[in-house]
């Protein structure tokens, strides 16, 4: 599973720097989002704060309704806040015209969602092709597989795959383009808890290996150990930002 790091990826990875020297990759601030349903406004996400920094493994742990996928729809470009601001890399996104964002999306962020979102009828590569055609500086889509541990399963068509194995060619499509930070929405949500396992263990070790930020979604509490750092949230608001004295492996999660 060893993969070719660039320098750049090895200094910002998990753990080969100390956060305080880490830069930022996001920098939220004053993040609201109200919805419209009828006469009635629904607040999704009320004044929250945060930063997610250079190779931070994050947690994002609330019932389902706290907000989280607001959040990482608005942090990935797929939604817009009502008011307040997403710095990437000190560009505010809503700075960003349409084509910009949709250049944002495309080389800058990885997606990794509850359901995979593969196409039948390519194989695990030719499912990775798909993003690395399109990418700036991508990954070879054999490598990306090989760095999710699926080297011997190239030429498999997503039936002839478990869902753990399809969730793994999810991963690797979206590090493929080699993006600066990786949003996983419920990425365990539809597996069973050995299943569940190996896929947060390929999730950790990309961000090990490749120093890529990455922040996870979840209403799964045992989750919240695997994170440099955790933000519980709750009715919209960030309740709780606390740091891991060490992050846990992944063989001891129980849930």
């Amino acid at each position: 599973m060893a993969t070719t790091v660039a320098p750049r990826e090895r200094v910002a990875a998990s753990g080969t720097q100390p956060a305080q020297q880490r830069l930022a990759v996001f920098r939220v601030r004053g993040l609201t989002k109200t919805y419209r349903m009828g006469e009635v406004d629904v607040p999704a996400l009320r004044d929250v704060d945060f930063d997610l920094m250079e190779g931070e493994f994050l947690v994002l742990l609330g019932a389902s309704g706290s907000g989280k996928s607001t959040l990482l729809n608005i942090l990935g470009g797929l939604d817009s806040p009502t008011s307040g601001t997403v710095t990437f890399r000190g560009r505010e996104l809503g700075t960003m015209k349409e084509s910009e964002l949709t250049l944002y999306r495309r080389q800058s962020v990885g997606f990794v969602f509850q359901f995979y979102n593969l196409i039948p009828s390519l194989t695990a590569r030719e499912n990775v092709e798909l993003v690395t055609d399109i990418a700036q500086h991508p990954m070879p889509a054999d490598e990306a597989l090989r760095l999710v541990g699926l080297g011997d399963r190239l030429d498999h068509f997503p039936a002839q795959m478990s869902g753990g194995e399809q969730q793994r060619v999810a991963i690797a499509r979206a590090v493929a383009k080699r993006p600066d930070v990786l949003l996983c929405d419920e990425p365990t949500g539809a597996l069973d808890a050995e299943t569940g396992r190996m896929v947060l263990r390929t999730l950790a070790d990309v961000n090990a290996q490749l120093g890529t930020a990455t922040a996870i979604i979840t209403h799964n509490a045992a989750i919240a150990a695997l994170g440099d750092r955790v933000l519980r949230m709750a009715s919209g608001r960030i309740t709780e930002d606390r740091r891991n004295a060490r992050r846990a492996d992944v063989s001891t999660l129980e849930w």
